[in-house]
């Protein structure tokens, strides 16, 4: 008796090998690809990882003491597709790129030509994209520490003061796009990007919103919560104008292209509005659908000279990838800054 007890142990302890054995990540690395690009007069190289789906967790540690190079990349729950291990890079940024797979992890040291500094280098991500065949990609952006000499600075902005409106939020999500993308969302992220390169080149920036919150509260009318923006403005000492960002749309798909509104109150608003719009269409090259006048409630009841952009339609298929883009983003950015920075110009 004690013999059989024995023996359906031991095979009650094989049978449950094989779900060990089948249990699989939740994600692989299935692609690497890196080449060396230019953006905004900088050169780097950009690495690109793709994964079969975003990642539920993911760290990025520069440097060290003992390896000040090196730059790790840690995927928690994710495996090894068929990608090369060890990856030769351009030597004038990085020397190689080693993927190691290991219990519940996989890990992708980097080992940079200059120190593994935030400095030199830029981490984002690219959601997957149906249409180009191309997988959920980390993008790890390196820099030659002699030539990057950190963000790109708009000059005509320093000792400035602009208050940023990224539109909708919190229970309103304004405009829904195709695939469900939120106005709300993407309006904060462009706002936030704006605020950055604002703030890293001097100018002073207050943001209605800096999450994703109403500004009035959840209870309240539109025009309690309009206001309430425009009171940000009003009670921000030195502010120089008020500019609301926004994404188009439309019933018909086929609508596309950039646009900004105004509120004739002076010779200011317009000037600002055309401002705007001259940057974004340098930048985003889209369609220019012109600067228009406008009885939005943020354009009529703000006392500083005021603009709203819509920046492209979400509800357009293509410009709904534009929208979701990280680069197309950082362009749209750009070219409100430069905007901003020629209205000021122009104001002296």
């Amino acid at each position: 008796m004690k013999g059989w007890r024995l023996f359906a142990l031991a095979l009650f302890c094989l049978l449950l090998l094989p779900v060990t054995a089948l249990a699989q990540p939740a994600q692989r690395v299935v692609s690497f690809h890196s080449q060396v690009m230019e953006e905004n007069g900088q050169t780097f190289l950009r690495c690109e990882i793709g994964l079969s789906q975003p990642p539920a967790e993911y760290t990025v540690k520069g440097g060290g003491v003992l390896r000040p190079k090196r730059l790790l990349i840690e995927f928690a729950d994710t495996g090894m597709g068929d990608v090369p291990r060890d990856v030769t890079l351009n030597e004038a940024y990085a020397r190689q790129a080693v993927f190691r797979e290991e219990e519940g992890l996989t890990r992708l040291a980097i080992a940079m030509t200059a120190p593994a500094e935030e400095a030199n280098y830029r981490v984002s991500t690219r959601e997957a994209d149906k249409k180009q065949k191309l997988p959920w990609r980390l993008v790890i952006d390196i820099y030659d520490a002699e030539e990057h000499s950190g963000p790109a600075l708009i000059d005509g902005v320093k000792g400035h003061t602009i208050v940023l409106d990224p539109g909708h939020g919190g229970t309103d999500t304004g405009a829904i796009g195709v695939d469900g993308l939120q106005e709300k969302d993407i309006t904060l992220l462009v706002a936030k990007r704006v605020q950055q390169l604002l703030t890293d080149s001097g100018a002073r920036v207050v943001m209605t919103r800096d999450d994703d919150q109403d500004v009035y509260g959840p209870s309240a009318t539109d025009a309690q919560e309009l206001q309430a923006r425009v009171d940000v403005g009003e009670a921000t000492g030195g502010a120089e104008v008020f500019l609301s960002i926004h994404c188009n749309a439309f019933a018909k798909p086929a609508a596309h292209g950039t646009e900004t509104y105004y509120y004739p109150k002076s010779e200011n608003d317009k000037a600002l509005a055309q401002a705007l719009q001259d940057g974004m269409l340098d930048h985003g090259k889209l369609r220019d659908r012109g600067v228009k006048q406008a009885r939005f409630y943020v354009l009529r009841n703000s006392s500083l000279p005021a603009a709203l952009v819509e920046l492209a339609f979400i509800t357009n298929y293509e410009e709904k990838r534009l929208l979701a883009d990280e680069d197309f983003q950082q362009e749209m950015a750009l070219g409100i800054c430069e905007g901003l920075a020629n209205y000021f110009a122009a104001m002296r």
